[in-house]
Formats: C-alpha cells, sequence, structure tokens
C-alpha cells in the first residue's frame, strides 16, 4: 500500500504495522527515514480488520482488541491508525467499554536511513541508535538527521530500545488521538503539488452508467496529483514523476507521454514539462543538436534496447502542436517554440537523406513505432510551423510523404491471415515479424486520436487489418492489449515487452481504434481495462501479467511495476475522454465531437475538462450521441 505525495512516501503491507522489513518506511525524496513503526496496547498487537487507501498520499488500518479482562470474546477497543506520505501518523483508540479503561499504549520505532536502491538490491544495513529529544526520537548519521515528535508528549521515552509510551484513561465510549511526525533535518513538511490550490490539473469528475467510471476517473486524477513534482530551479513548473516507488525522478519520454494525455485537464502540466526538458536540451552544434536526453529503455529479447531520448525528442513538437489546440496561450507557444523547432531540425538531421529514422542513433533499427512518432511529429510539427509563421513546414510534409510511401511498401508483410506490420528492421534491412504492442502507435496520428486530421503510415485495408488483429484474441487479453501476441515465440504472460499488458499503449489503441472507426474492438479493450481497474481499486498499474482472462479471474499484478504510475493514471483519463472524441482548435473557437457510437460504456458524463482555458463538460448518451453542457464562450461545435 503506497501513499504518495512527492517528496513523501509512505509504503506498508495491510498488516499496519512497521516492522522495517521489505520496502515498509516512510520516504522522503528516496531515503527511508522511519522504517519501524509498532503499536501495542495494553501489551498486545491489535488485529487488524481493515485496511484501505482513503487517497493517493494516505492509508488508513484498523484494528480491534479486548482490553476488558473476562469480559467476554468482544474486542472492547478499537485502534485505527491513519498514514500520510507527508510524514505524519495519527494513532486513535477508541473505547466500547461499560467501564472506564487504562490504556498502556506504547510505539516501538527505529531507521536505518536506506536509500530506495539499496533496499531494492536487499543491501540495508542495521538500525541506527537513537536519542531522545524534545516529545519524541533523534536518530543521526552520515546522511543526515531524522527526528520523531509525538502530540501529546510521551509519558516515558526509552531510546535504547527506541519506545515511547504513553498512559491513557478513556471514559466509557471515550477516545484519545496521539500524532507522530517524521522530520528530516534541513528539510520542511512535504507540500504535494497536487494538493495545492495551483495545481496545474483541472479536478475533472464522470458519472455514468457504469460505476466504476467515476472511481476511475476519481482515482487517476488523484494519483497524478500525488505524482507531480516542481522543477528544483524553476518551482512555477511541474512534472510527473515516472511512478512510484522505483521512480520517483524524471523521465522525459514518460513525462511527456502522461502531460499529452492529461490535456483535457489542462494545459498547465504540459506547459511546465515542456519547459522543464527545454532546458536539457542539447544545444550547439553536432548529429545530438536539439535532442532531449533520456536513458536507454530494455525492448525485451526481439530487439535492442531503444533510446528514450529519441521518443522524447519526438514527443516534444507533439505536445506543444496539441497544447495550442487544447489551449495554450499564444505567448506560451512563442516561447516553446524555438525547443520545437530544434526537435524538428534533428529530425530531419537524423534521416538525412534516407526515409527512416533509426533508433538508437546511429545504426540502430528500424522500429515501427519510432517511424509512427516520427511521422506524426513531422505533420504535427509542420502545422505548427505554418500556424506560428515559421520556415520549415513543406520539408517536414515532404519528407512524411517520402516515409509513407517507403512503410507501406518496406514494413508491411504479407501472410495467409491478412499480413501485419513488421515490428522492426534490422540495419541490414531484414524484418523482425513479431506483432506486439508497439504497433497500436501507427494508430495514434495525432490529437490523441480524437479524429486525427493527419494520415496515417498504413493504408486502409492495412490499418483495416491491423485493427483486427488488436482486437483478436492473440492481442486482447480480456484484461487489455498484451505486449506480445499469444502466437510468438518468447511470449511470457508477465514480460515486459514480450506478452504484460501496458495500460498506456493500451489506451492509444483505444484512442486510435475509436478514431478510425473500429469502435468493436476498442470498446472491447477499453471493457478490459475498466475491468481490470476495478480488481485493483482503480488505482492502474503501469503493467499487469496478460493472462487471459476467464469468468472469475482478476488480473496479476507484475511484480516490478510500479503504482501508481504517470503513464497508466494518464491512460485512464485518455480512455475515457476518448469515449467523447474531443477534438479542439482553441485557435480556431470550435471543438468537434466525434463520440464511438456504440457506447461500449453506457452513458457517461465528463464535468471540469479545460478546452480554451475554460471549463468543458459534455455528455454521451446511451445512444452514443454527444452533447456539449458547458464550454468557454465563444467556443464553436464544429463538424
Amino acid at each position: 500500500m503506497i501513499c504518495i505525495a512527492l517528496p513523501g512516501l509512505a509504503i506498508s503491507t495491510e498488516q499496519g504495522q512497521l516492522t522495517g522489513q521489505g520496502l515498509e518506511g516512510f520516504f522522503r525524496a528516496g531515503r527511508r527515514v522511519l522504517s519501524r513503526c509498532q503499536v501495542r496496547v495494553a501489551g498486545r498487537e491489535p488485529l487488524v480488520v481493515q485496511a484501505r487507501m482513503t487517497s493517493a498520499d494516505r492509508a488508513r488500518f484498523v484494528g480491534a482488541l479486548r482490553a476488558t479482562p473476562h469480559g467476554g470474546p468482544d474486542p472492547d477497543v478499537m485502534v485505527e491508525r491513519t498514514r500520510s506520505a507527508d510524514g505524519t501518523e495519527r494513532i486513535t483508540l477508541r473505547s466500547a467499554a461499560t467501564r472506564p479503561l487504562r490504556l498502556p499504549m506504547e510505539v516501538a520505532l527505529g531507521t536505518d536511513f536506506a536509500d530506495l536502491g539499496a533496499i531494492a538490491a536487499g543491501a540495508v544495513g542495521p538500525e541506527l541508535p537513537a536519542s531522545v529529544q524534545d516529545a519524541g526520537l533523534r536518530w543521526s548519521c552520515a546522511a543526515g538527521t531524522a527526528y520523531v515528535t509525538a502530540e501529546p508528549a510521551p509519558a516515558d521515552a526509552l531510546a535504547s530500545a527506541g519506545l515511547l509510551r504513553w498512559d491513557f484513561d478513556v471514559p466509557p465510549g471515550g477516545s484519545v488521538t496521539v500524532e507522530l511526525r517524521v522530520h528530516l533535518d534541513g528539510a520542511g513538511p512535504v507540500r504535494a503539488v497536487g494538493r495545492a490550490a495551483t495545481s496545474p490539473l483541472s479536478p475533472a469528475r464522470a458519472t455514468g452508467d457504469d460505476p466504476r467510471i467515476p472511481l476511475l476517473l476519481r482515482t487517476s486524477i488523484d494519483d497524478l496529483g500525488a505524482l507531480l513534482v516542481r522543477d528544483p530551479d524553476h518551482p512555477a513548473d511541474t512534472h510527473l514523476a515516472a511512478g512510484a516507488p522505483w521512480r520517483c525522478g524524471l523521465a522525459p519520454a514518460e513525462a511527456l507521454a502522461a502531460a499529452r494525455m492529461t490535456l483535457p485537464l489542462g494545459t498547465r502540466l504540459a506547459a511546465g514539462t515542456l519547459r522543464s526538458l527545454a532546458r536539457t536540451q542539447v544545444t550547439g552544434q553536432g548529429p545530438r543538436a536539439g535532442l532531449i536526453p533520456g536513458p536507454r529503455r530494455d525492448a525485451g529479447a526481439h530487439l535492442p534496447p531503444g533510446c528514450t531520448g529519441t521518443e522524447a525528442t519526438l514527443l516534444f513538437p507533439v505536445l506543444l502542436a496539441e497544447a495550442r489546440r487544447w489551449g495554450l496561450p499564444d505567448h506560451e507557444t512563442e516561447e516553446l517554440l524555438p525547443a520545437a523547432e530544434r526537435c524538428l531540425a534533428w529530425l530531419l538531421a537524423a534521416v538525412g537523406e534516407g526515409a527512416y529514422l533509426p533508433d538508437p542513433q546511429p545504426g540502430g533499427p528500424v522500429r515501427c513505432e519510432t517511424q509512427a512518432q516520427a511521422h506524426r511529429a513531422a505533420l504535427l510539427g509542420a502545422d505548427l510551423l505554418d500556424a506560428c509563421g515559421r520556415p520549415g513546414g513543406d520539408g517536414l510534409r515532404d519528407w512524411a510523404r517520402t516515409l509513407r510511401t517507403a512503410f507501406r511498401q518496406d514494413f508491411w508483410i504479407d501472410d495467409p491471415g491478412g499480413g501485419r506490420p513488421a515490428a522492426a528492421r534490422t540495419p541490414d534491412g531484414r524484418p523482425v515479424t513479431h506483432l506486439g504492442a508497439t504497433a497500436a502507435h501507427l494508430l495514434d496520428t495525432g490529437l490523441l486520436g480524437g479524429g486525427g486530421h493527419a494520415p496515417g503510415l498504413l493504408d486502409m485495408v492495412q490499418t483495416e487489418q491491423l485493427a483486427r488483429l488488436l482486437g483478436s484474441p492473440i492481442m486482447d487479453s480480456g484484461w487489455g492489449l498484451r505486449g506480445l501476441s499469444t502466437k510468438e515465440a518468447g511470449h511470457n504472460p508477465f514480460g515486459h515487452r514480450s506478452g504484460a499488458v501496458r495500460v498506456h499503449e493500451t489506451a492509444i489503441a483505444v484512442a486510435g481504434l475509436a478514431a478510425a472507426g473500429y469502435e468493436k474492438e476498442a470498446g472491447s479493450l477499453a471493457r478490459g481495462v475498466l475491468a481490470a481497474a476495478e480488481a485493483f481499486d482503480h488505482r492502474l498499474p503501469e503493467m499487469y501479467a496478460g493472462e487471459q482472462r476467464t469468468e472469475g479471474s482478476a488480473p496479476l499484478p507484475h511484480p516490478a511495476a510500479c503504482r501508481p504510475a504517470a503513464t497508466a493514471a494518464a491512460a485512464g483519463v485518455l480512455l475515457l475522454t476518448s469515449l467523447a472524441g474531443i477534438r479542439p482548435d482553441a485557435p480556431a473557437g470550435t471543438v468537434t465531437l466525434r463520440p464511438l457510437r456504440s457506447a461500449p460504456l453506457g452513458e457517461i458524463g465528463l464535468t471540469g475538462l479545460r478546452v480554451a482555458g475554460a471549463p468543458f463538460s459534455v455528455r454521451v448518451s446511451r445512444l452514443g450521441l454527444a452533447m456539449v453542457e458547458e464550454a468557454a464562450d465563444g467556443l464553436q461545435l464544429g463538424v
């Protein structure tokens, strides 16, 4: 159970007690500042009867015990613990006894100040010795100093055992509360960006025939808010961390992809993410000029690792172009345009005289999804340059046309089943023939798939065949889109690139299939993710096992998956807004709705979205008809 409000984390098991085992503890900026917090009342540990997340940053544990001697089998004391990622824990004792109770309570505390990476590797040292300080305990080492303070102050504190003790007189039906607060020397209280009044995310809400719809959207937005991080050198700019607990830092490709999927919640997150990454862009001369740096990403057994820097560089102009259409102010577009131009210049330089963009540069394979991302960047980038009165649009469109012609010939593999796109071509031109979820990027032609205006890399016949494949049992697990077809050698339901369901790619597939008119396939994938979300208490992990869904089954969690994860939480937003097919053009003062006519989830209403800087609400009926209920003044409904 992960409570998150970056830079704070609190990780617990469902037993509630923090024992110092595994990942348990309170963390601040990747370091465990409290590893052990064990409560005993009247000499016994409470029996936990309920443990649940109440929000992204808070968990509640309820335990019970029998404190009255010879009082029968029923518990008469309830112990409620509310644990927050900001470093606080409230412990409340409630008596149901018919006479006053004297309840001694002790809390055993300890810390090892371990780094999260060391904990994951199993390299954890012993607990640090404690000392008594004010109304609590203190631990010091070369890495820093941690404190735990208590309100009210304990009656006794034993540094050698790390114990705080109280003796409470509780009247019949009464209660007492102790609040523990974890401090890190030199650091103030955790102030989560998403909890502030200035959060860049609109608090949108959903209604619908399916009761899971509002829960998924609410939890997704809650998790996104908990993952927001401020740029340390420019606090006004925020971006999303990749996920907890393993990836609480900036991952450029994931941050851009998540910001793109959350454009229906406003453009402020997109602007902050773009500004933060523009400052990391490679400048000067040379083959890397214009690149947004990023680490290598494992691509499974079939292909060598890819470069997330390539993906981020191609996403940058796409996000800027789409954010402008959702309502990014002109002055912010102009501010970010030079960085987007450098990204597009890097793209054309990396392609050179050829048709394809290798990844990684230089000499890597030509990946299917990279060509789709590059094609989309070229077309949306050209539109952006034209709209802002900048040169270069014609050159980008010419290259995109060359890429389309070559791709439809070189990447399509004919077979008795109707054919499929190759996953990649090796540097010597041989096709890598396996079918995977990365092919879904071929359907993403812009504007989140909401009726993209740009031509795709595949022709109409090829697009139809790809849609059929993505909707078939070899790819649709019933919980979402498998990373690799079940017919391929090396398929592994838990393989992060060879069979597991990746929520981000499934949402991209749903949006693209819906935009292309393949509603049956889009609806099936959407229902699968919604069912998986219910099994995960609506907090979607970044991936889970691609086992086939059967009656009474549940999706299997992936042991290495981040949960919450930025792209998975943002995918929940994209998945639901795709059902309405919202396609805005704020500079032109129009918005077009292209909902799924089949209404695969029944009636759905979305309120509190943002288009053209103003609240936007839409409702799609059970007949698949969309109606705007709230919009900016002067915004016209397009055809």
